[in-house]
């Protein structure tokens, strides 16, 4: 008892007043409109769940792990409804099991004076090894898509490819994964708006992604200012 007391006392600690209000307005939104859309509350659920997982996340959480392993069960669910099965496999098959993975890892690297994990950036070297990565995964993997007879190639090898990078950069506690996210929301929130207005698809997953988004440039530049030393 006397540890989960103290882990609750790490999370609830160091949060500013723009931290709140950020958390508080953006789920309000969410849950607001998907309400007068008459959304489902299973997607409600997975949007409210998401936003609170990268929130928390920027603010070097390790419970954000524990929202974001609701938020790929429930996203994968409204994902398979929505016939996004490229979603739905990337969410049980990678992001389920690195959630874990990255909670296992963050505990191990608390900052035990700020309560919440140590940030780094990433070098030059890696940088370019990054990128160079990155390009040929995206070609690649387009290549295969094409095969097998996708729609937008290449577009959906970006959004998978970047995902995939971006939760391992994200693991690694490196500032470059926000980067790597802005992509992958843009990406995403295209798809979203698509299937909203073709398919009249869940407007919780588009604002969730918007939301995302604009977490993703908000934390980048928080955490490039506190590994700026």
């Amino acid at each position: 008892m006397e540890k989960v007391h103290t882990i609750i006392k790490r999370e609830l600690s160091g949060w500013k007043t723009w931290n709140i209000v950020w958390m508080i307005l953006a789920n309000l939104v969410i849950v607001g409109v998907s309400l007068y859309r008459h959304d489902s509350v299973l997607s409600i659920i997975a949007a409210v769940t998401g936003v609170i997982c990268v929130i928390l996340c920027g603010l070097g959480k390790v419970s954000n792990y524990f929202f974001g392993i609701i938020n790929v069960i429930l996203y994968a669910i409204v994902a398979y409804k929505a016939k996004y099965y490229g979603d739905v496999m990337l969410n049980v098959l990678y992001y389920l099991p690195t959630n874990i993975w990255g909670w296992i890892l963050w505990e191990k690297n608390i900052d035990h004076q700020s309560n919440s994990v140590y940030k780094r950036r990433m070098t030059l070297k890696q940088d370019i090894i990054l990128l160079c990565i990155s390009v040929v995964s995206v070609f690649g993997y387009s290549h295969i898509l094409k095969f097998l007879g996708g729609n937008l190639p290449i577009v959906d090898s970006m959004s998978t490819v970047f995902s995939v990078i971006a939760q391992v950069l994200m693991i690694k506690r490196f500032t470059e994964q926000w980067i790597i996210w802005i992509v992958v929301d843009v990406v995403s929130i295209i798809m979203w708006f698509v299937a909203l207005f073709s398919e009249g698809a869940s407007i919780a997953m588009l604002l969730m992604w918007s939301v995302y988004l604009l977490n993703a440039i908000i934390m980048f530049v928080k955490w490039r200012k506190e590994t700026n030393v």
